[in-house]
């Protein structure tokens, strides 16, 4: 039986869309803390793949928002669309979660796992054995041989403009040729492998802009993240839908400041607020004695203050409008790339 809560979107239909049973070319970004059960849930029930955050492999954390997950989808049609992403190199410290995950029976399996920030090949067998998709993310052309050899169905390339964890300025890609030149790789090397675009990806504009440079679809970190699912804090949305693309920046701050042991060449992209501003030219101070400021951060979380905690979005901040439920969001994204698609003859 179909299930009957997707919406009637205009067609956009892609290789993604067709080999994943989704309405439309979207899949939620598996933000750490902010992509929980309810987000991926209305994702999925909306018609796009939606990908828990499993981030930094928390057992309780997971197994707490894919059931909630799952309670929010059905065995008709919406469940068969969710999906969990972690980090790598976290999982090489901890992989519970993943196995935790990809337990379930088959009607409550993941149907894709997403890797990001690490090797991994490591765990390609275990994802195969049940039958789920790995997504692998990467940020440069030389990564993408290992995940060919993981047997990624998905490539995902994700430029610096993207918020939370990434690339640093020094190593990453622009979204905008990064992509076209990891399609034509692909079409050479890997023709069955689908690729999204990953940065900047938040409106109708973009999501037509990543389709025409060769992705097979997007996935959305931002845009998503501020939506009324999202477990990001009202806070943060708040300051987001104030600021505007420039107000980002890229650095290791945040994660020194939230005791993130990111390994090179990682670091985050967020919202450049006052205690950002305080450190980001004195890293290596911050490093030899970060205590007063971890201190200093960790009352602004507490108080819910971003001028010091943080809020995870990239450059696309300039182009969230509002904040709106997950479906209303993915709905205008389709309408209004579907509606630049046919207009227009590149």
């Amino acid at each position: 039986m179909a299930d009957t809560r997707i919406p009637a979107y205009p067609r956009l239909q892609t290789r993604l869309t067709r080999q994943f049973g989704l309405q439309t070319p979207l899949v939620l970004a598996p933000m750490a803390l902010a992509s929980g059960g309810a987000l991926a849930a209305a994702c999925a029930q909306a018609g796009t793949l939606g990908l828990v955050g499993g981030g930094y492999g928390d057992l309780a954390w997971t197994q707490a928002q894919y059931n909630l997950a799952l309670q929010g989808t059905s065995t008709d049609g919406s469940r068969a669309r969710l999906g969990c992403g972690f980090i790598t190199w976290k999982l090489d410290e901890d992989a519970s979660a993943l196995d935790w995950v990809l337990a379930h029976p088959a009607t409550e399996k993941p149907h894709a796992i997403m890797l990001s920030f690490g090797d991994p090949r490591p765990y390609a067998a275990r994802i195969a054995a049940v039958g789920a998709a790995l997504i692998c993310q990467v940020q440069r052309m030389e990564q993408v041989p290992q995940a060919i050899e993981a047997g990624a169905r998905i490539i995902v390339a994700q430029g610096g403009e993207a918020g939370g964890h990434g690339m640093n300025a020094l190593n990453g890609r622009a979204t905008i040729t990064f992509v076209p030149e990891l399609a034509d790789w692909l079409t050479v090397h890997a023709p069955d492998v689908l690729l999204l675009a990953a940065g900047g990806i938040a409106d109708g504009r973009t999501l037509a802009a990543a389709l025409v440079l060769g992705a097979d679809g997007a996935l959305v970190g931002s845009r998503l993240w501020a939506t009324h699912e999202s477990l990001a804090a009202q806070g943060a949305k708040d300051q987001a839908l104030a600021a505007n693309g420039d107000g980002t920046a890229r650095s290791s701050v945040f994660d020194i400041l939230r005791r993130k042991n990111w390994p090179e060449p990682y670091d985050f992209r967020a919202i450049r607020n006052d205690l950002h501003r305080r450190w980001e030219a004195r890293l290596d101070a911050l490093l030899a004695d970060p205590a007063a400021a971890r201190a200093d951060y960790d009352e602004g979380v507490r108080a819910g203050d971003f001028s010091r905690a943080h809020a995870t979005v990239g450059e696309a901040v300039g182009l969230i409008g509002n904040l709106a439920p997950a479906a209303e969001v993915i709905a205008h994204m389709n309408a209004d790339a579907a509606e630049i698609l046919s207009k227009n003859s590149f």
